[in-house]
């Protein structure tokens, strides 16, 4: 899937599907379920890397990330999520490390937490064939200054926010991520503009809907009060240690099954 081709779903009667993967095996799973598009959240921080935040992930990281996504996947889009501080300050450097995630990571798109400030980034990277999705409402990156509370909650954050919208598709963004905004903010957003929105606790009428993989799959140890766990990952996982435990602990494993013996290498002790 391309940038095109996501812009073409916008007003689908079939909405757009976006989940965090962030390694290979994770991929290659979650296309073969049908997923349009994967992110390569900078949430590898928190979720994988042990960080307490998203903000100490660097460019090598999430470039290392989707370049093991990008292997395993032939049809979903890869987007890499641009971490902290690889855009804001050097206009130059933010291209470089943008195009970085294209020429050495294969990823088909980035995406940027915006703002006023990457207005101008964003027409400049898609005038040189570098996709962009912008990322409005809460964002992350920015929690030591706002912090991770709901966005757009009184008329003058929700008009910003509307108006930022607008700004990112004149400059040239194929679609835009409402996280954590009042869902009638985001169904106005989605209405007003012509790229499809992909909420994430933004309500159901955006054009898409994005989650973390942990959440969906049952992997983290609780879910954001918007998100929902579609399985137990993490119970099975934890069953199955247990079960392997006590396997070894009782003789039943390895088997016989389990091993493998030579004659000619009986006699060396």
């Amino acid at each position: 899937m391309r940038a095109k081709d996501v812009r073409e779903r916008k007003g689908d009667d079939e909405p757009l599907t976006m989940l965090t993967a962030y390694d290979a095996p994770t991929a290659e799973v979650l296309e073969a379920a049908g997923v349009d598009l994967l992110l390569v959240g900078d949430s590898v921080g928190n979720l994988r890397l042990g960080y307490d935040s998203t903000l100490p992930v660097t460019v090598d990281q999430i470039a290392s990330h989707t370049a093991a996504v990008a292997r395993a996947t032939d049809e979903a889009m890869v987007i890499a999520d641009m971490p902290f501080l690889s855009f804001g300050a050097d206009p130059d450097e933010a291209v470089e490390h943008a195009g970085r995630m294209l020429k050495e990571a294969e990823a088909d798109a980035v995406k940027i937490e915006s703002g006023p400030h990457t207005v101008e980034l964003t027409e400049r990277l898609t005038q040189l064939g570098i996709p962009v999705q912008a990322h409005l409402g809460l964002t992350p990156q920015h929690e030591n200054e706002t912090g991770l509370f709901r966005q757009g909650t009184d008329e003058s954050a929700a008009k910003q926010i509307l108006d930022l919208a607008h700004k990112h598709e004149r400059a040239g963004a194929f679609s835009l991520v409402l996280e954590h905004v009042p869902a009638n903010v985001a169904a106005q957003v989605t209405e007003s503009i012509s790229i499809p929105t992909i909420g994430i606790g933004a309500g159901p009428d955006c054009d898409g809907q994005v989650l973390t993989i942990d959440e969906v799959i049952g992997l983290s140890e609780s879910v954001a009060p918007f998100s929902k766990a579609f399985g137990d990952v993490r119970g099975e996982m934890r069953s199955a240690a247990e079960a392997y435990i006590d396997a070894v602990g009782s003789g039943e494993f390895p088997a016989d099954d389990h091993s493998h013996y030579e004659d000619d290498v009986d006699d060396i002790y």
